[in-house]
């Protein structure tokens, strides 16, 4: 079993058995060697993680005829997405140690039948009310599911494939990121907003099938409960990577919220380069998941330093000189890229600072995740109506750098390699 220093709330790994791991494909943390690495099993998280990101994002492009059917004005149709991110704060750490003992295979095909009732509940609802309720059942689904997924990862990859397999997992993010929302918005004027979430619930279906046909038993991994979270959040270097995440998250948050005000500011725009603009960044942030993968595995310094600079530099020059089209353009493309890495970088990180406890510690980078997009919404709100967006855009920057500036600092000799 792994040590932990007292005096640092360091890991020292043992050193593997060449008996062992060559007598069952794994190495000692449990992951696979080469020859059986399990990536079709890493290809079906990716699309579980696409259908339930896609599910949380498809009302924002059909809030009017939800609204306009349900009886209830657009702001509260909106609460729908509030709804599946507030839960995810308590979420993510409550799958990972509630359920201690039980098959992860089992767990991620739960979570993923969670969304799908939830799909069909929310398709068949006559009733505001118990439309939000089933909403509250996709954000468990979603915070449990990307909680959980770093440590499933772990054993169904080499450890010095692990960026690259969260690259993949994380591909299922940026591409329901990018398509979700226009994909809603044209299904729901071609067979109704209904029919949406019954297509969703019927991606669900293929995505479980794909789960329950490649993934492996998956053994729960470090000691089980409440208790090993809070011993884990207790870790100096865990703590200080959750503070990382969330600077580097809500100053991203922060001025991701008021793009669109941001965007009013630059000369010429227009609703058609405005649509432009947005999809551009999710472009950018594709790119810059496929790029953080290979720099996780061989240059973790680099990537944790990396990202959080480049969001904090586009934000910074979009703040000074956004109004000229051009910059406006470079600053999306550069932001895209760096926020884009985020994810991969942060699940690789927490990986090699609590190898020994996978499944906790990702459900705290869930956590931090949903309490950066809160207060990062929240303090820009704040500082658009006293100051302007300009300010939003600064802050949001500096907070970014200021993280990678933490987790680099944080960041033990290994992962400074």
């Amino acid at each position: 079993m792994p040590t932990e220093s007292p005096s640092t709330g360091s890991t020292t790994l043992p050193h593997p058995s060449p008996h062992t791991a060559a007598s069952t494909g794994h190495s000692s943390s449990g992951a696979p060697t080469g020859s059986r690495a399990r990536w079709g099993a890493v290809v079906a998280l990716a699309l579980g993680i696409f259908t339930l990101v896609a599910s949380e994002f498809l009302p924002a492009s059909l809030l009017s005829p939800i609204a306009a059917d349900l009886g209830v004005t657009e702001g509260a149709a909106g609460q729908l997405v509030t709804a599946t991110s507030v839960i995810g704060i308590v979420g993510g750490p409550l799958v990972v140690s509630a359920l201690p003992r039980l098959d992860r295979r089992w767990v991620m095909a739960g979570l993923t039948t969670l969304a799908i009732v939830s799909n069909v509940l929310v398709a068949i609802s006559p009733a505001f009310g118990l439309m939000l309720a089933s909403r509250l059942l996709l954000g468990l689904a979603i915070s449990g599911f990307w909680a959980m997924s770093l440590a499933v990862t772990a054993q169904l990859v080499p450890a010095g494939s692990l960026g690259r397999a969260m690259t993949v997992v994380n591909t299922g993010v940026s591409i329901a990121t990018i398509a979700a929302v226009p994909a809603g918005a044209f299904l729901g004027e071609l067979i109704g907003w209904r029919a949406v979430f019954l297509g969703a619930a019927a991606a669900g279906v293929i995505a479980l099938a794909a789960q329950l046909f490649t993934l492996p038993s998956v053994p729960p991994t470090g000691a089980p409960g409440f208790g090993t979270l809070a011993r884990t959040a207790a870790r100096p270097v865990v703590a200080l990577g959750i503070l990382s995440i969330v600077l580097v998250a809500g100053g991203h948050f922060a001025s991701f919220t008021y793009l669109r005000p941001a965007f009013e500011t630059v000369d010429g725009i227009n609703p058609a380069l405005l649509a432009a603009l947005l999809a551009v960044f999710g472009v950018a942030s594709f790119v810059g998941n496929l790029a953080a993968g290979p720099l996780a595995d061989r240059r973790p310094a680099v990537l944790v330093i990396a990202a959080p600079t480049l969001i904090g530099a586009a934000t910074v020059l979009f703040a000074i000189s956004g109004q000229h089209l051009a910059v406006a353009a470079v600053s999306v493309v550069v932001w895209g890229v760096g926020f884009g890495a985020v994810p991969t970088m942060v699940q690789t990180w927490i990986a090699r600072v609590a190898p020994d406890r996978l499944e906790s510690a990702g459900g705290l980078v869930v956590m931090a995740f949903q309490i950066a997009i809160t207060v990062g919404a929240a303090v820009g709100g704040l500082l658009v109506d006293a100051v302007g967006i300009q300010a939003v855009l600064l802050a949001g920057g500096v907070a970014a750098v200021a993280g990678g500036l933490v987790l680099t600092a944080a960041s033990p000799r290994g992962v400074r390699a």
